[in-house]
């Protein structure tokens, strides 16, 4: 019976994959809210009711979505940090940028985590995106934690801040990308954006190259 159970195993995990993949291809067309089930039935080249054969609902497809979002990008963060120069700075500027790489490469994400923020009681989406949140947070605050040991880091500076400043930077950047249409335009000036947050909480900073608009 196990010989027998694996394969289906296998076969509900590839198209669990090809769902979230279908979900995210099509958020960065439209807002999350309007794709149906029949849209990622279609996407996938499968009937509407076999996609519940895979996920229980759409909030599940969803939430599967962001569970592949929170381990792709910590993972990507976490390698840019740890492939980094030995000091805390070029390692926040390694993640920085690969944050806003991982935006230029899923444009969905942000549309899927900004619908979800706007609701005002608690959800379990919600709940998925804090928690990635608070991942990334902690990721922040070691590296800055770093900083302090290594004396880079201004002194008196408030670290739960300087994290919050981090994050509202590409946060930004990705507001405009969204507004004006031109994602490409994130790549182009994240590298100032980071050197103008790095003015005032680290002393002795490396100049970074900047960009040509």
């Amino acid at each position: 019976m196990e010989v027998q159970d694996k394969p289906t195993k296998q076969r509900t995990e590839v198209r669990q994959a090809s769902l979230v993949e279908a979900a995210l291809l099509l958020a960065a067309q439209r807002s999350p809210a309007d794709i149906t089930t029949a849209d990622l039935a279609r996407a996938v080249g499968i009937s509407q009711g076999a996609v519940f054969k895979h996920f229980a609902s759409k909030e599940a497809i969803w939430l599967a979505v962001l569970d592949w979002v929170a381990e792709t990008l910590m993972a990507r963060l976490q390698a840019a940090a740890a492939g980094a120069e030995p000091t805390a700075l070029p390692a926040l500027r390694a993640v920085f940028m690969a944050h806003v790489d991982f935006i230029t490469c899923y444009p969905g994400v942000p549309r899927l985590i900004f619908q979800e923020l706007q609701h005002s009681g608690d959800t379990p989406l919600k709940g998925s995106v804090r928690m990635l949140m608070q991942r990334y947070r902690t990721l922040l605050m070691q590296l800055l934690q770093q900083a302090v040991q290594q004396r880079t880091l201004a002194k008196g500076t408030n670290l739960q801040a300087a994290a919050v400043l981090f994050i509202g930077a590409v946060q930004g950047l990705m507001m405009q990308a969204m507004i004006s249409g031109d994602l490409p335009a994130m790549a182009r000036q994240a590298p100032e954006v980071f050197a103008i947050f790095t003015q005032g909480l680290f002393e002795n900073r490396p100049a970074f190259e900047s960009p040509s608009f």
